[in-house]
């Protein structure tokens, strides 16, 4: 009788073992399910237009998603498009969340356009844009009569214009930091140099039969033009402080947290270092610039 107490006893006991790792299993299984779905939940996914993505800007979004993601839980995804006319009415109409490919002159020229309020919420970067030329070493051994040629597109005409304004051959009607500038409003021209309209992709191509020309970074990487046949670099000043990349947002969305960590996520050391791995000095970080 008693051995059959015993018995009884001991397989109550094992069954409530059972029971009790069974709950503690559930619970558990429970806990770790609405833990993992508030963690799910909290997690933000932010896609980023960007324009003909090279092997660098896909190598620096890499770096910033990872940063984003490590730092701030952040999902960053990057949707590339072939022309500059796509990511803004993308981002005006909600497919993108942010965009990063131009800078605050195209932005304002698109808005008033477009009727539009698109915002920059972060610097990027400036690319200063160069004169060169094959037949002579510096500024100061052009001739008299030489000819320059320049972009023929509204802004690029404007900055390049701005360019050989601050190297000091040609002077310009009024002050204005941002005005679109063109031909017309050269107000000297003491060396009574030659100024030569072309397209902007063709200025890297005529270089050859003239004397200078202020060509854009886009043709004058793949023309193989660098440091040897710069005569002149535009300056970091007032004048090119509307030439800064900027990360841009809807109006209404400007002080998500979420997008700002996106900024900061950009800002970074490393992201000057991959600047310097594939530019060189062609392309400097902005943010902390001095203007």
């Amino acid at each position: 009788m008693n051995h059959e107490k015993k018995e009884t006893k001991k397989q109550r006991n094992i069954i409530i073992a059972i029971v009790a790792v069974v709950v503690l299993a559930v619970i558990a299984f429970f806990s770790f399910g609405k833990k993992g779905s508030q963690q799910s939940a909290k997690t933000v996914t932010v896609t980023v237009g960007t324009v003909g993505a090279t092997k660098a800007e896909r190598a620096i979004w890499k770096s910033v998603a990872a940063t984003a993601k490590k730092k701030y839980g952040i999902i960053v995804k990057t949707k590339n498009f072939s022309d500059y006319n796509q990511p803004n009415s993308a981002l005006k109409s909600g497919d993108l969340d942010l965009n990063a490919f131009q800078h605050y002159n195209f932005l304002n020229n698109w808005n008033k356009a477009n009727k539009s309020n698109l915002v920059a919420i972060g610097k990027t970067y400036i690319a200063p844009i160069r004169l060169y030329s094959l037949k002579y070493k510096s500024l100061k051994s052009l001739p008299k009569g030489a000819t320059i040629a320049i972009p023929n597109d509204t802004t690029n005409e404007a900055r390049a214009l701005l360019v050989l304004k601050n190297a000091g051959l040609i002077t310009l009607k009024g002050t204005s930091a941002t005005k679109l500038y063109s031909v017309a409003d050269i107000k000297n021209n003491p060396k009574n140099f030659k100024i030569k309209e072309v397209a902007t992709e063709q200025a890297a191509r005529v270089l050859k039969s003239v004397d200078a020309a202020v060509v854009n970074n886009d043709y004058a990487n793949p023309a193989g033009l660098g440091d040897k046949q710069t005569i002149y670099v535009e300056p970091i000043n007032k004048d090119s402080y509307q030439w800064i990349n900027v990360i841009v947002a809807r109006k209404k969305d400007k002080n998500k947290k979420a997008y700002k960590e996106v900024v900061k996520a950009y800002q970074t050391e490393k992201t000057k270092q991959l600047y310097k791995k594939y530019y060189g000095i062609k392309q400097v970080a902005a943010w902390d610039a001095k203007f």
